[in-house]
């Protein structure tokens, strides 16, 4: 109980209830804003971004500067056979270049002629460069493009999650209005019911009505308790449901104190709320839609495969030039005379392996451009039905508001009628049930109005900012 209090007295301050009079309405706005903030689903989502920035550093480590050294000694029976060292600095870039500096120094009774070098060393710089295959695109830029496509594509999948866990903990809370809205309704027919079995028994007592009656008040009265009751049992359940999507920092789940209750005026604060009162342009919000985006990204990344994959039909023509030098630091000494230089030549006669990537490569491409436009059609249609279910909803929000009104003026009058002694307490019990259904009817509409709009919010939200 401690317990219960305590998570109440931090649920009021960060509402910003006053010490003096405290609100009890959660309204949408704070209820959306409480979700975006401690959920613990919209803290993961956070991590895909972060995913992305690591993914993206591991890629630029393929170009970071390198230290090589490799030494090796050979002594048996006191005869130095061969002392080989060869340290190297290394300088990956861009386009296939890598720029080397090299220091080495090697002595030894048995050393390979190759490896004789002057006494004090010998030093030399140049460059290494892939002239065919791997000069425009290779491996590690193709995984450097794709980890920054990677890291705008975590973040359109990361507001995809938000936004799916924020339409959900919507439809929960305008649930949550609804089941309120119809308790509150079956309290008030009963606290009529109780007034009519009331005036019905006193009307017996006094000989102006029949046993009957007051019996057909008791089971009018008792349905309504019955109905109540079952209001109430749902009512909760919607509150527990509720306190699924609200958290306090350190992922502490939140738990709702009994008159903590949703805000009736949603209806007119909605737009507000979720910005949806306008829609200049249906395409634009397809072409920005956090899903289409992210399609886009991996298309992104599969046309970096293509380029890589035909680069891979050229033939492999690798070049190496090394001045060299015995004195350190002066570059005068660099003559094209002393020189150490390599070409690599390497063609695959058939290219099977090659051609088989390309081509399924482009299947990929075909496949991603086929799934992009199919879910640019289907967000289309959607906002288009949703647009039309809103209006619908408000018309027959119109109609059966029109209708509650007439109902009532109908039980009005057979209550009247029943006073002067010319109606029937069926009729009125009809009648009443009648406009009961109409309410409830009329909640349940204004529901489905509540979750055509917090399907359009899904669809606004889910749009991207370059």
């Amino acid at each position: 109980m401690k317990k219960f209090l305590i998570y109440f007295l931090i649920f009021s301050v960060y509402l910003g209830f006053s010490q003096t009079e405290i609100d009890s309405t959660l309204t949408l706005s704070e209820y959306i804003g409480y979700v975006k903030k401690f959920h613990p689903i919209v803290k993961q989502a956070q991590l895909k971004t972060t995913e992305g920035e690591i993914k993206l550093m591991k890629a630029r480590g393929a170009f970071d500067p390198k230290i090589e050294v490799d030494y090796d000694k050979k002594k048996f029976k006191n005869t130095n056979y061969f002392d080989k060292l060869n340290t190297t600095f290394k300088i990956p870039t861009w386009y296939g270049l890598e720029f080397k500096g090299n220091y080495e120094k090697n002595s030894g009774a048995f050393l390979n002629p190759e490896f004789t070098v002057p006494d004090e060393g010998l030093y030399s710089a140049g460059v290494s460069a892939s002239l065919a295959r791997g000069l425009l695109t290779n491996e590690r830029m193709a995984t450097l493009k794709k980890a920054k496509i990677y890291r705008s594509q975590a973040r359109a999948d990361q507001q995809i999650l938000v936004n799916e866990i924020l339409y959900k903990a919507i439809l929960t809370y305008f649930d949550w209005l609804k089941e309120y809205q119809k308790r509150n309704t079956y309290r008030n027919f009963l606290k009529n019911a109780r007034d009519r079995f009331s005036n019905v028994k006193r009307s017996f007592e006094e000989g102006d009505k029949p046993a009957v009656d007051t019996l057909e008040a008791s089971i009018n009265l008792k349905n309504r308790i019955l109905d109540l009751e079952k209001a109430k049992l749902k009512y909760v359940k919607s509150k527990l449901k509720l306190a699924n999507f609200l958290w306090l920092e350190d992922n502490l789940p939140l738990e709702l104190e009994e008159q903590i209750i949703p805000d009736t005026n949603t209806l007119a604060s909605i737009d507000n709320t979720l910005d949806t009162s306008t829609l200049n342009n249906n395409q634009a919000i397809v072409n920005n839609h956090a899903k289409i985006r992210s399609l886009e990204y991996k298309k992104e990344s599969l046309i970096i495969d293509k380029r890589l994959r035909l680069n891979n039909l050229l033939p492999k023509v690798d070049v190496e030039y090394n001045f060299l030098t015995s004195k350190f630091g002066d570059l005068s000494n660099l003559d094209t005379d002393n020189y150490k230089a390599g070409l690599n030549v390497s063609i695959p006669l058939f290219l099977r392996k090659e051609r088989s990537d390309l081509k399924l490569a482009r299947l990929k491409l075909q496949d991603i451009d086929f799934v992009i436009s199919s879910n640019k059609a289907n967000l289309s249609n959607k906002i288009d039905a949703v647009q039309n279910e809103i209006s619908s909803y408000l018309e027959q929000n119109r109609i059966l508001n029109d209708l509650v009104d007439d109902y009532q003026v109908l039980v009005k009058a057979e209550e009247k009628m029943f006073l002067l002694g010319e109606g029937s307490l069926f009729r009125i019990n009809y009648r009443e049930v009648k406009l009961i259904e109409t309410q409830l009817k009329a909640i349940d509409n204004f529901n489905k109005y509540f979750g055509a709009k917090a399907s359009l919010y899904q669809l606004i939200n889910n749009q991207l900012v370059n």
